[in-house]
């Protein structure tokens, strides 16, 4: 992978990026450093980054109730009929602090993606969601961003 984000043009690892930001188990906190380290441009990164997990996010609350139905179809064919870690985290976290603080803390405890199905199923409005996820994943990649370019200024990796 190394050989190839040395080799490839930027174009190439943009998209790669953004497929990775796309997917559900990634999030702007590994995309981000990732797109950094290939010594890609910071502000396309973090557009990069945003953009595809917000895309996500946005299919997510459009298309929630088939998802729930795959989801739920998916999970008992491997036999599993308790919640995840992930799902149980981000229900204590909704539990505890609402849409707002589950939207703010999710990037780095749960994902953006598991967080928002969690308060979806949990009965909260689409539009309140995704506004909170949105603000949350705009904050969140302007953090991982700046620590990125400047951590890895400080140690002398880029």
């Amino acid at each position: 992978m190394l050989e190839w984000a040395q080799s490839a043009e930027d174009i190439w690892k943009y998209l790669v990026l953004f497929l990775l930001a796309f997917a559900p188990w990634m999030d702007v906190s590994i995309v981000v450093p990732l797109g950094i380290v290939w010594g890609l441009q910071p502000i396309a990164v973090g557009v990069t980054a945003f953009t595809g997990n917000l895309i996500l996010l946005l299919l997510l609350g459009f298309f929630f109730k088939q998802f729930v139905r795959w989801r739920k179809a998916q999970r008992l064919k491997k036999g599993v009929n308790t919640p995840s870690k992930k799902e149980t985290k981000s229900r204590q976290l909704w539990e505890r602090y609402g849409i707002p603080g589950l939207a703010l803390l999710a990037p780095i405890l749960v994902g953006t993606d598991i967080a928002a199905v969690v308060a979806l199923t949990l009965g909260s409005n689409k539009g309140y969601v995704i506004s909170w996820m949105t603000v949350s994943l705009a904050g969140w990649t302007i953090v991982f961003l700046v620590a990125s370019v400047y951590g890895f200024s400080l140690l002398n990796f880029i």
